[in-house]
């Protein structure tokens, strides 16, 4: 069972590391900070690997998402298949994020609003991309069209099986300096997984991207309120790294990208002090 989203790049091939750390290291709970898709925190959870998981995403869009698939599921899957899958109603989904910014989340209307028109965009658009344009073009004339990636009854099916475990799930919607302050700095026995936005072409991928001091400040808190937690840090490759995080181990791993060519990329995976980390083996 893999999450109903699609992400480029995507954490589930860090999977099997994951697992293999958490057992290593006696953790029960996993936490994402910048959760987007929650690949690795889903399946985790579905095969009982850890007892919860925290996932945090200050895009209001990834966060309605998840709210409304995993706590108002059930009109969720009602929009799913009563919305067809046309050039129409991606027009009308994406005047809904082009206007999520005023929208009260309060109101449960609007979360579930604007967490579908996410869904929606996300199975519709070049890959899973919010503001990307719509597989097979707007005159659909593409080799793919855009429900090529919206199998309803599958989708349907995964949301289901997640819901069940709705109790054992919290959603925030924090910035992520915050939910590391607030809800992890204190957390015991929490495996922290940090994905945040690439440093370079973050703007051409996610809605809320970061400028050097975004990352500076994320490494502050990181190291101010996580020193001695367990958890690994995702990256592209780039120089600063070696300016914020050079007294930590680190490795490369290889990962498949599908924004626009399928290609495989080098990408730096950083390890906390006092995790234990075993015969490791990253491809």
């Amino acid at each position: 069972m893999t999450t109903p989203l699609r992400y480029p790049g995507g954490k589930s091939k860090t999977y099997k590391l994951v697992e293999y750390l958490i057992k290593e290291n006696n953790c029960t709970s996993y936490a994402e900070p910048y959760a987007g898709g929650a690949g690795v925190g889903v399946k985790l959870l579905l095969n009982n690997k850890v007892d919860k998981i925290l996932l945090n995403d200050y895009d209001k869009s990834i966060y309605c998402f998840w709210e409304s698939a995993i706590n108002y599921t059930e009109k969720f899957i009602e929009l799913i298949e009563k919305t067809e899958v046309n050039i129409e109603n991606w027009y009308k989904m994406k005047k809904i994020q082009e206007s999520k910014h005023s929208l009260d989340l309060k109101v449960e209307e609007n979360i579930i609003s604007l967490g579908f028109s996410t869904f929606f965009l996300n199975r519709t658009n070049r890959s899973g991309i919010i503001k990307a344009g719509v597989i097979g073009g707007k005159a659909q004339n593409g080799t793919y069209l855009m429900d090529c990636r919206f199998n309803k009854e599958n989708l349907i099916q995964r949301i289901k099986e997640i819901s069940k475990y709705r109790n054992r799930i919290l959603i925030c919607n924090k910035d992520a300096e915050d939910f590391i302050k607030v809800d992890l700095s204190k957390a015991k026995g929490c495996f922290v997984f940090i994905d945040p936005p690439y440093i370079n072409k973050g703007y051409q991928l996610y809605t809320n991207f970061y400028n050097k001091d975004d990352h500076v400040n994320l490494a502050k808190s990181i190291k101010k309120y996580l020193d001695m937690k367990d958890w690994i840090l995702t990256y592209d490759i780039d120089e600063l790294l070696e300016d914020l995080y050079s007294e930590y181990e680190s490795e490369n791993y290889y990962i498949n990208y599908s924004v626009h060519n399928p290609r495989k990329g080098v990408e730096k995976i950083i390890f906390s002090k006092n995790l234990k980390k075993i015969n490791i083996v990253i491809i």
